[in-house]
């Protein structure tokens, strides 16, 4: 992660270079490694837009969670950055996402020259824009000669951990499709539900699939971060059917093609065997413990969070610290980054990496980085049935509950006496 350059006298330039999704923090499951290092052999590569095989695994992984999908339209890429740059490419027009929202969205566009419009979010999640902030935003766009086409959301967030309600999210989907908008919804984290049983995940494909292209990074829940693989779900339609191509074209552009060994171990786990299934069910619960963990700590000193219902990260307000913060020299999101970074002894990226507002004191925090250095301790994280309790966990859970009671302490000493 690149820090953000001063641009002129006492300012902050544009972000350039993001964050990279969350790690997990765990070491690769073995059978995905053995089915990986098995198709190393193979000299082919995989078709552009993914194989047969891939693609009849996407079509199955989506089926079984009552997203329609039509033979063909599926499509595979490395990683979701380069399907959505696909997908953004072949749509055209101005593009809308949350505020904030994950970090490789943006740039996509601005490469494309497409201009970009961030959207507030509802209090009670992020990920999907208010509706009518979406409408007065698209009222505006156009009146000012804008053609706003696409608008990219995720029910399960990154950077705010939520999961949309499926009525906030009815109501962005239909303002959306009122507005004859595409929508590209990004469900890279559906599967890292903390409490499954308690939370009503819906996909927007399931309320208007003929207007909405579903795209999922493996690295989510199903692969590690460092094999970039990527599915997306197109329209079953005759817009699906042009929107099909162009992807593929841009695709075939970039040679953006999933490395063939990639390709096996992604196809074996979209098929979700037991040994991926028990997997990713043991490494959500385990990123669940320490993000509660994380955000008791954060609240707890004063900050402010939603709970995290998903994924391997939360994001905080501090700005109630605020006080405290500017006597180290903190006054935005970029000074908060590098005062956490510093104090943690991990990256801490800002609320600015996000789309936020630079002088928001906001930060994405993960869970990944306080399971251990090695794979040892890692691996004893994913197999204890206490994992806070483990020494190397409970020490970096102390020092971040350190550094925020420290923050709430100074902020309590500022407060004028009553």
């Amino acid at each position: 992660m690149w820090r953000t350059e001063p641009a002129g006298q006492g300012g902050h330039g544009p972000v350039r270079y993001g964050p990279p999704l969350p790690p997990d923090g765990l070491p690769v499951l073995p059978e995905l490694a053995a089915v990986l290092a098995e198709s190393a052999g193979r000299a082919d590569a995989e078709p552009v837009g993914g194989g047969p095989a891939l693609l009849d695994a996407a079509a199955g992984y989506w089926e079984r969670r009552g997203i329609p999908v039509h033979p063909g339209r599926p499509v595979a890429g490395p990683g979701a950055p380069a399907l959505l740059i696909a997908l953004t490419a072949a749509l055209g027009g101005d593009v809308l996402v949350p505020r904030p929202c994950a970090t490789w969205w943006a740039p996509y566009a601005r490469l494309l020259g497409r201009p970009l419009f961030h959207v507030a979010t509802p209090a009670e999640c992020g990920g999907v824009p208010d509706p009518y902030a979406l409408l007065e935003t698209v009222r505006r766009v156009r009146e000012e000669g804008g053609d706003p086409r696409l608008l990219v959301l995720s029910v399960a967030d990154d950077p705010t951990g939520t999961v949309a309600p499926p009525e906030v999210l009815h109501e962005a989907v239909e303002a959306a499709a009122a507005e004859g908008l595409h929508l590209v919804s990004d469900e890279t984290w559906r599967d890292t539900l903390h409490a499954p049983q308690d939370t009503v995940l819906v996909s927007p494909a399931e309320m208007f699939p003929e207007r909405v292209t579903v795209v999922t990074d493996l690295a989510g829940a199903l692969l590690p971060v460092g094999w970039p693989a990527a599915v997306a779900r197109l329209p079953a339609s005759a817009a699906g059917d042009d929107l099909h191509a162009r992807v593929l074209d841009v695709l075939t552009a970039l040679d953006a093609r999933v490395a063939a060994p990639v390709a096996a171990a992604a196809t074996h786990a979209l098929t979700e065997p037991e040994a991926v299934t028990t997997r990713v069910g043991d490494a959500v619960r385990l990123h669940a413990r320490v993000a509660a963990a994380v955000h008791a700590a954060v609240v707890g000193a004063g900050a402010l969070a939603l709970p995290p219902r998903a994924g391997r990260h939360l994001y905080a307000d501090l700005d109630p610290l605020r006080g405290a913060l500017s006597a180290h020299g903190v006054g935005d999101s970029q000074d908060l980054e590098d005062f956490l970074t510093a104090r943690l002894g991990m990256p801490a990226p800002g609320g600015h990496r996000f789309g936020d507002d630079l002088a928001a004191l906001r930060v994405r925090l993960s869970t990944g980085l306080l399971l251990g250095g090695t794979v040892t301790l890692r691996t004893e994280c994913l197999t204890s049935p206490t994992p806070l309790e483990l020494p190397h966990v409970q020490r970096t859970l102390t020092l971040l509950r350190s550094v925020f009671d420290d923050l709430r302490d100074d902020a309590q000493r500022r407060e004028p006496p009553r």
